[in-house]
């Protein structure tokens, strides 16, 4: 199996690339830490395809892409992972460039390391399987992963711009997902509650139903395996998002008015 896994360097994108790893698969790793994914590569020989960027960089993504499909072939998977969080508080003008950074990793970075690959992907299937979700190698078609997050049900105080980012990130992945239905790539969308991380590592309030990032990125790759199209991840998060959704305004405003707010200052990715 090929698989391009963004953000591979830390947290749940490190998590996942482990996983595909330990089962043999063929990773190009994106991050930006160049050294973290050498140790990687040293760990997992001949596996690890390491290219050390930002997914700000279109043109150093698309680089990386063709690289990697020269080398190795078309990707069976491309998981968009990186991203980052931080707090924030619009009365700050400082704050504007940290809204700026927040969108472009979480959503243009999303959208840039997917593009390189989309054509490619759909290529890979012959006509008569189009439309109809042909497997690929290990039975699964060409899948996009965006993982995205519980944060993007409604908008948190004082997380203005990570809710509004994940928020974004669904909406395109849903959009993505309706323009590449007959073409026989598949969508998902994955949106996880907490994960133990160096993001959630600086929340002050309490983290219900957290996991550690192994446990979720075992949990993840089952519902890519399963086909799901969207999935929480804890699944209990999933019913506090839908409960949450569901708030009238007024109640909504009342209940989170006063909730604890993620530090501002540097951000976490």
């Amino acid at each position: 199996m090929r698989i391009v896994i963004s953000g591979a360097s830390s947290g749940i994108g490190l998590a996942l690339t482990r996983h595909y790893l330990e089962g043999g698969a063929s990773v190009a790793a994106f991050a930006r830490r160049g050294e973290l994914l050498q140790a990687l590569a040293t760990e997992f020989p001949n596996q690890v395809h390491c290219y050390t960027l930002d997914v700000r960089d279109a043109p150093a993504i698309q680089h990386a892409a063709q690289d990697f499909m020269q080398k190795v072939g078309v990707p069976d998977m491309v998981i968009a992972n990186a991203g980052v969080s931080v707090g924030t508080l619009t009365e700050y003008a400082e704050d504007l460039d940290a809204f700026k950074q927040v969108m472009e990793i979480n959503v243009l970075g999303m959208v840039q390391t997917f593009q390189p690959f989309v054509e490619a992907m759909r290529n890979k299937l012959p006509s008569p399987a189009r439309g109809r979700g042909a497997g690929g190698e290990g039975g699964l078609p060409p899948t996009l992963v965006g993982i995205a997050s519980v944060a993007g049900f409604r908008g948190l105080p004082g997380a203005s711009a990570y809710s509004a980012s994940k928020a974004a990130a669904i909406s395109y992945l849903e959009s993505l997902r309706v323009e590449m239905r007959s073409s026989g790539v598949k969508v998902v969308t994955i949106a996880p509650g907490y994960i133990k991380t160096p993001m959630t590592d600086i929340n002050p309030y309490p983290m219900p139903f957290i996991l550690a990032p192994e446990v979720a990125a075992r949990r993840m790759a089952r519902v890519i395996e399963r086909g799901c199209s969207f999935a929480v991840v804890p699944w209990q998060m999933g019913v506090v998002g839908w409960v949450m959704k569901r708030l009238p305004n007024w109640l909504y405003d009342r209940l989170f008015a006063n909730a604890p707010h993620k530090p501002r200052g540097l951000l976490k990715r």
